[in-house]
């Protein structure tokens, strides 16, 4: 471990000194015949580069199907051409394309919407669309945000601009389900005309930004809706989210002007983007580091000690220091701060005893070693390969082996959700429901049979029971108790929650936000 950690303070301390040095340079001043500058104050017309927003967020959008994705980065593009019916503040929904609600009962939510609301082909937003939108991803198990849709019963539309969703039954966190990923109004009429695969191709929203064009694998450009209901744009008239999987060609391309936003920027280049045009943004979110490990028999992982094991041979403090440099917060709960629900007492703290962990490979008869494959992302996450490697490294020194698979994202995706993985497999899972149920459901035994095959029975009532429960205090006590229990069965180990780095071209002010969404027209303004 010792040479494994001097290895990567050479890495860090050579690649300081290889940052290339800017050249500070002037020129002459023209004056005239009494040496007073001949340069004139006058206003330029704003070029159409000067208003072109370029983002480089690293991996390709996966598809314009916003109910069939459940990946923060797609998002960050759906959320400027669909919109939401409200807003999560975190502490307080606003209303958006709805202007009110009404708890009718405990299963009835009743909204009116705003009127004079257009899709980009002109059509009027009204109830129907609602309607086709909600009722779509509550019936249709075969999309991928099925799951959190499927409280929905059905959608009753009163008349034009009110309508009621009801709940198969009472869903505390309903609001919190329609003001984020996958609650996006789609034009009923619009598709119902000309099918899915023109909308796929040709995809139109209400929201601040209109489709041009996607270029797999490259750019999707959008340009600014004029008609948009909360007001055009002023600030852009093109926006381009480009897909720059490289950390170092992402870098290069915001230190030459090339992108005004570049994600995910390493440790190694943050002193290297802070410069006379460009400098680093960074802010916590609610994306929590994680392993996710099969409890499946047959698997040596099946047995709690093995996990545990795992949990304590890590040093957690330590790889946040060495591999993210010290962007992060070690954790023993994966529901982060300023989420409902969070157990902020398992909140910065971590199991590092490696002693203790050999000891535990001992007493589950793995004394002699044991081996694990996990599978990883390349590339998708923040020094994602970088951190299975240094975990890898501490297992190695209490006798477990890591064989590590690397992967491009779409074939980490397909991988997952086919269920094919090994014994378990990194990731770094976001939130944007800024509720524990949303954390707190990768315990539930719907979605653990197949991918860890954990349950247990004391989960599975409180997590029901917080499920349908409109008293906030039932819900936060369930959920306190819930983390409390998975800490100690470790099924999930939590490494880290990871804060977010951004290079901005400083002609912009950026804002991060939590759930690492990227609204144009709230979080991008220009200087």
């Amino acid at each position: 471990m010792k040479n494994y950690l001097l290895m990567m303070l050479i890495f860090s301390v050579t690649a300081f000194f290889l940052v290339a040095c800017g050249d500070d340079s002037s020129s002459d001043v023209p004056t005239n015949n009494e040496g007073e500058s001949q340069t004139e104050e006058t206003t330029e017309p704003e070029s159409a580069e000067d208003r072109t927003l370029t983002i480089a967020l690293g991996p390709d959008m996966l598809t314009f199907d916003i109910h069939n994705h459940t990946t923060t980065t797609t998002e960050a593009i759906h959320m400027n051409m669909f919109d939401y019916l409200f807003w999560n503040r975190g502490d307080h929904f606003e209303p958006h394309l709805a202007k009110s609600y009404e708890l009718v009962d405990d299963v009835t939510w009743e909204f009116e919407l705003n009127e004079g609301v257009l899709f980009h082909n002109g059509d009027e937003l009204t109830a129907e669309d609602v309607k086709f939108t909600l009722e779509r991803v509550a019936t249709d198990d075969s999309l991928r945000s099925h799951g959190q849709f499927n409280q929905i019963k059905e959608v009753k539309v009163i008349d034009d601009y009110r309508f009621q969703i009801i709940t198969h039954e009472p869903h505390p966190i309903l609001l919190n389900r329609i003001s984020r990923q996958g609650a996006g109004i789609l034009p009923k009429n619009y598709i119902e005309e000309n099918g899915w695969d023109h909308f796929f191709e040709n995809p139109v929203g209400t929201g601040p930004f209109k489709f041009n064009q996607w270029l797999r694998d490259d750019r999707v450009v959008l340009d600014v809706y004029d008609d948009y209901f909360a007001g055009k744009v002023d600030d852009w008239d093109t926006v381009v989210f480009r897909v720059i999987p490289e950390d170092s060609t992402r870098v290069a391309e915001l230190l030459t002007g090339g992108i005004d936003i570049a994600a995910n920027i390493p440790p190694i280049d943050w002193d290297r983007v802070e410069t006379d045009e460009t400098t680093l943004v960074t802010g916590p979110s609610n994306r929590t580091a994680m392993l996710f490990i099969r409890s499946t028999e047959g698997f040596p992982t099946s047995d709690v000690r093995v996990r545990q094991a795992i949990d304590y041979a890590i040093d957690n403090q330590v790889l946040i220091d060495t591999v993210i440099g010290g962007g992060g917060t070690p954790s023993l709960t994966r529901v982060n701060p300023g989420n409902f629900g969070a157990n902020e007492e398992l909140y910065g703290q971590y199991n590092y005893d490696p002693d203790y962990a050999r000891q535990l490979l001992e007493e589950a008869g793995y004394g002699d070693g044991v081996k694990i494959h996990i599978h990883s992302p390349n590339g998708r996450y923040l020094q994602d390969r970088e951190t299975v490697e240094m975990v890898a490294g501490m297992l190695a020194e209490v006798g477990i082996e890591v064989e590590m698979e690397f992967m491009e994202w779409g074939a980490f995706v397909d991988i997952r959700q086919a269920q094919e993985h090994k014994d378990g497999y990194f990731i770094a899972l976001g939130a944007s429901l800024f509720d524990a149920a949303q954390s707190l459901a990768y315990y539930e035994e719907s979605w653990t049979a197949g991918m860890i095959d954990w349950t247990n029975d004391e989960v599975e009532q409180l997590m029901q029971e917080a499920s349908s429960s409109m008293d906030s205090s039932v819900r936060d006590r369930n959920y306190q108790r819930v983390q409390e229990i998975v800490a100690e069965e470790v099924p999930i180990i939590v490494l880290y929650q990871a804060d977010v780095f951004f290079g901005i071209n400083k002609r912009i002010e950026y804002n991060t936000r939590l759930d690492e969404a990227i609204y144009i027209p709230e979080d991008v303004t220009k200087k």
